[in-house]
Order: C-alpha cells, then sequence, then structure tokens
C-alpha cells in the first residue's frame, strides 16, 4: 500500500467517524428532558410564541426528518443557526475558534520546548538530582490545576509586577486589526500593524505558559520513558561498542525512534488544546471555542453544541491522521509497510 492510498483510507475512516459523532450527538440533543424553546423564551411565554419558535427552527418536525435536514444542511456547510446568538453557527465557529487555534499553537510550543528537552536530559541523567528536579515538575504540572495557576499568574505578573498585560486579546487602547484569518497576530501582521501584534503577543503570554506548562508534563515523561527503553536496545549497545561517540547514537539512532510515543502525545495534546480549554479561557477572557461551546451547552443551543461536536472531532481526527503520517517518516519500517519501498 502507498502512502497516498493509505491516505485515502483514513480519509475514508475519518468520514465514518464523524457521521457517527454526527449521528450520537444529534440522537442525544434531542431525547435530553428539556426544550430549548421554553430554556430560550422563558418559562412564562405563551403557548403561541413557543410554537411558532418551534416551526421556525424546525423542532416541530419528527426526528428522522429533522435528522435528514440536519445532514442536507451539513453536506451544504450549513451548521443551522443559534438559538442565543441568533447567527449561523458556521459564522460563530468562524469567530470563536481562530483564537483557539492561537492559543493552543502558542500552548503546544511552549509545552515541546518544555517537555522534549527535559526528558531527553532526564533519561540521559537517569536517577541524578537533574532526573528528581524534572520528575518533580511533571509532577506538579500533572497535579496544579489550570484555574488556579492561572489566577496565581495574573496576580504576580499583572496585578503585582505589571510586567505582563491582563485578560483579553488586546488592551482597551489597541485597534484591533481588520479580520482576515481571524487570529489576531496573523491579521496585524497583514495589516502592517506591529503595535497590536506586540500587544497581542503579550497577551498571549500567560494564558499561553498556563496551558503549555499543564501540557509538557505528559510530553516530558513519555519522552524519558521512550528514550530509556530505546537506549537500552540491543542496535544501540552495538552502537557503543563500535565507538560511535554518544552524541551521535543518541540523536541518529536513538531519539529517532524514541519520538514515536512522544508525537502521539502531542497530536493528542494539540487535539485537546484545540477543543479549548475552558477555564483557561474564562479566566483570561479569552473568546475561544471552550467557552462559546460552553456556554451553548448551559443555554441548551442544540445547533451550536452540534457544531462544537463536529468540529473537536474533526480536529481530533486531523490531528490523528497527521500523527498517523509522521509515523511512516519517523520508522523506516512503518514507512515500508505503507509505501512498499
Amino acid at each position: 500500500m502507498n502512502m497516498a492510498a493509505y491516505v485515502l483510507r483514513r480519509l475514508v475512516l475519518m468520514v465514518i467517524v464523524l457521521l457517527g459523532v454526527i449521528t450520537i450527538t444529534f440522537v442525544v440533543a434531542r431525547i435530553v428532558p428539556a426544550d430549548p424553546v421554553s430554556a430560550l423564551l422563558g418559562p412564562n411565554a405563551p403557548e403561541d410564541l413557543i410554537r411558532k419558535v418551534r416551526a421556525e427552527w424546525g423542532l416541530d418536525k419528527p426526528l428522522g426528518e429533522q435528522y435528514v435536514d440536519y445532514i442536507s444542511g451539513l453536506l451544504r456547510g450549513d451548521l443551522g443557526k443559534s438559538i442565543k446568538t441568533n447567527r449561523p453557527v458556521i459564522e460563530d465557529l468562524k469567530q470563536f475558534f481562530p483564537a483557539t487555534i492561537e492559543l493552543a499553537t502558542f500552548s503546544l510550543l511552549i509545552a515541546i520546548a518544555i517537555g522534549i528537552p527535559i526528558g531527553i536530559v532526564s533519561a540521559i541523567k537517569k536517577d541524578t538530582w537533574i532526573d528528581h528536579v524534572s520528575r518533580v515538575m511533571a509532577l506538579i504540572g500533572v497535579s496544579t490545576p489550570v484555574f488556579w495557576l492561572g489566577i496565581v499568574l495574573l496576580f504576580i505578573f499583572y496585578y503585582w509586577l505589571g510586567i505582563l498585560p491582563g485578560p483579553g486579546q488586546l488592551d482597551p487602547g489597541i485597534e484591533r486589526p481588520p479580520t482576515v484569518t481571524g487570529m489576531i497576530l496573523l491579521d496585524s501582521l497583514i495589516a502592517g500593524n506591529f503595535e497590536a501584534f506586540k500587544n497581542a503577543l503579550y497577551h498571549l503570554i500567560l494564558p499561553s505558559f498556563v496551558l503549555g506548562y499543564f501540557s509538557s508534563a505528559y510530553i516530558m515523561r513519555i519522552t524519558r520513558a521512550s528514550l530509556l527503553e530505546v537506549l537500552d536496545k540491543e542496535y544501540i549497545r552495538t552502537a557503543k561498542a563500535k565507538g560511535l561517540k554518544d552524541r551521535i547514537i543518541l540523536y541518529r539512532h536513538a531519539l529517532r525512534n524514541a519520538m514515536i510515543p512522544t508525537v502521539t502525545v502531542i497530536g493528542i495534546t494539540y487535539g485537546s488544546l484545540l477543543e479549548g480549554a475552558v477555564l483557561t479561557e474564562t479566566i483570561f477572557a479569552w473568546p475561544g471555542l471552550g467557552r462559546y461551546s460552553t456556554s451553548a451547552f448551559l443555554a441548551m443551543d442544540l445547533n451550536a453544541v452540534m457544531g462544537s461536536v463536529l468540529l473537536i472531532a474533526l480536529v481530533y481526527s486531523l490531528a490523528n491522521l497527521i500523527v498517523d503520517i509522521a509515523y511512516a517518516y519517523l520508522d523506516p519500517r512503518i514507512r515500508v509497510a505503507y509505501t512498499g519501498e
């Protein structure tokens, strides 16, 4: 099987998975014992108004007909209209998801910058004070609640020291650049607004570090564990017996194979970050997907909930696909299995 055929097969499986997610989410959203129209209009709304709104949103139709209408809308790129915002769900997602992409990408870069180097050094210096310190760092990263860390960092760097900005994406006096991608950093570069770029970058530091440090703990420990396992392999001992330098053995032979589990964790981590970090986005007033989907769920905004779930499922599926493709380039044996080279 060549790589193109493998990717095509994974794409077909991804469509099947997404269809399953859509079906399950739709059925669950329709059978829950709650009425989104009543939640929107209030308990004292006239019955005629309730019936009118239900008919407007298509909620008075049989379940099967609603499902067919929803699938046909998806094929046209229509996710329905949000009951809460009274806008197309696709427009809401276009507004909120870019902020999540921006935050998730910077958080992942911080997680990789912390986790992989410390994991490598910890494996090389096994059972030394460096290894013990890295274990403590990982333990703190896993066990510290992100909302508590976010509040503490805001208090220290924003309120007390005043060296970093507070919540939000931009300071009140900074003009937001014209929307092109929805990501302020890119939009400010496109517009040539370097003041907005610098300010937005400063605003990203604290929330990105909170999520990045939390995620780095998993990357750190899996990198250490997988590298220790590889360093104990027979071919590594053979390379040492040949007199190869430790640096060559580490980077050319050991690290490439040891990175496969780490790549898996990185892919899953990025997928989870892209689904939105509700607490972090709330603390830092970040207009991301996590806050949007949570508020939609609390308001029983069914179309918004299903649109958010579909987007999250798509993100996870794409992350898994990219991870599987990366395997083929990290491990020649996997590449042979995929491409027949």
